[in-house]
């Protein structure tokens, strides 16, 4: 019975030894690259979120003394905390662009979320705006998913030389991506959004979205050149360097545009959701196809990382859904006086107030 009793624990030792052996197979860490790319993410999420706090508050003391930027005044430029939240978005932005460096797509874009997150509680401290207790669940949603992402995000891929992702760029399943993308942005600029683009916002962030997937692309081609330059080995050299450049100029001055038009004749909250949803799913799908990130990674991985994704999405949608909710107790006139004041003149769920007057009409 010893004898046996002895056999059966030696032999859960071993099953244990070689269940601990296969998870430390199946997970071997983050890369130091990953940390990095992991790191600055996560800076540049909290200066972009804090940024959209400072410069409101910014905003609002300008107002006070001056004419408000909602009806064509510019007093803010002469207010310093105005200046204080555009130089903290300037360094989350540069941090963003560093993480793309380091870090692959699938995992950088992603948690551009935690902005949204870090902007809500902010609002929440600093400018009372109560944050509905759906909203604090939709926080909860996209840490949740973020966490899962960063936990199965793949390595990141070496490359030595922006010559190899310019190899990687002019394959044939990228360039017919590219190619799609191109034609795709073409119709809708020159044809469905001088029709439509004042009444569906699809059209507007659809030309963002997809044209930001480029610019993510290329953005991170430039960060591995200048990485690569500052490490010894000079990219400033290849002309792949300056075509990279060119093509995120084009690119953020694309997007800059017409997510302007969008936020101009949209509602903010409607706009943000589903410009995030949009362009985080085009840009982990060019970076599935350009620098194949999913070839590194089984199945159960994928999955995984596609139900990160999924809660990173629902808690954002419902973090942005909830806003309403905080003033249900409002009147219906002063919370569309508010939207009014807050959204320089346009109403609730994204409808131009000049349309609302043609519906009551």
């Amino acid at each position: 019975m010893i004898m046996a009793a002895e056999g059966v624990s030696a032999a859960a030792a071993v099953a244990g030894a070689v269940g601990t052996h296969s998870w430390r197979d199946s997970y071997k860490g983050m890369s130091s690259d990953n940390i990095k790319g992991l790191v600055l993410a996560l800076s540049s999420s909290f200066f972009i979120g804090a940024s959209f706090i400072v410069k409101k508050k910014g905003l609002k003391k300008a107002g006070s003394s001056g004419v408000r930027a909602g009806v064509g005044g510019y007093s803010y430029l002469y207010e310093p905390l105005w200046w204080v939240g555009m130089i903290t978005m300037i360094v989350g932005e540069i941090a963003n662009f560093a993480a793309y460096a380091f870090a692959p797509a699938i995992l950088v874009t992603p948690l551009g979320a935690v902005s949204i997150i870090i902007s809500a509680v902010l609002a929440h401290i600093i400018l009372r705006e109560k944050l509905h207790i759906f909203g604090i669940l939709g926080c909860a949603l996209c840490v949740v998913g973020s966490t899962t992402i960063v936990l199965h995000a793949p390595q990141e891929r070496q490359i030595e030389s922006v010559a190899e992702v310019w190899e990687l760029a002019t394959e044939p399943a990228f360039l017919f991506y590219a190619a799609v993308v191109i034609i795709a942005v073409l119709i809708l600029i020159f044809h469905y959004i001088p029709e439509y683009g004042q009444t569906h916002i699809l059209f507007y962030i659809g030309v963002c979205s997809l044209v930001g997937s480029l610019s993510v692309m290329s953005v991170k081609a430039l960060g591995i050149a200048l990485k690569l330059t500052l490490s010894g080995m000079n990219q400033l050299i290849y002309p792949q360097t300056w075509f990279f450049t060119l093509v995120v100029m084009v690119s953020v001055i694309t997007q800059m545009n017409y997510l302007n038009k969008a936020l101009d004749t949209f509602n903010t909250a409607v706009v943000s959701p589903i410009y995030y949803v949009m362009f985080t799913s085009f840009t982990v799908l060019a970076s599935v196809i350009m620098f194949k990130d999913w070839d590194r990674q089984n199945p159960t991985q994928i999955v995984t990382e596609m139900c990160g994704f999924v809660t990173i999405l629902s808690g954002t949608f419902l973090l942005h859904k909830t806003k309403d909710m905080v003033d249900s107790s409002t009147p219906t006139s002063l919370r569309l006086s508010k939207h009014t004041d807050e959204e320089d003149g346009f109403g609730q769920e994204g409808i131009p107030l000049r349309r609302q007057e043609q519906l009551r009409t």
